[in-house]
């Protein structure tokens, strides 16, 4: 059984018991977050749309992190203009717990 769900406009496909970095959410560590569902499949099928409004997805923050860092390195051609920057995306990964219908 797996489940679609929505969080900072991005989709993931989560599994009970599935560790996922997800956008950064306002939450501590060991606390519960619920997403919005999309989709769910399980033995019976595929549901969607108003079959799933009742449906809940429950996670525990495992952690508040950042990734990798990234060079984002910008320049213009012959006019000796370069910019070297870094950057690390702020995440938060969650251990999803239960997937209800």
């Amino acid at each position: 059984m797996y489940a679609i769900i929505d969080n900072g406009n991005k989709q993931y496909k989560v599994s009970e018991g599935d560790l996922v970095k997800v956008e950064k959410l306002s939450a501590n560590v060991g606390d519960q977050v619920s997403f919005k569902v999309l989709m769910v499949a399980d033995d019976n099928g595929i549901k969607t749309g108003a079959e799933v409004a009742s449906a809940k997805v429950t996670a525990s923050v495992v952690a508040q992190d950042k990734d990798k860092k990234i060079i984002v390195f910008k320049y213009k051609a012959k006019k000796n203009e370069r910019k070297k920057q870094g950057h690390r995306q702020p995440f938060t990964a969650v251990k999803i717990e239960k997937i209800e219908l």
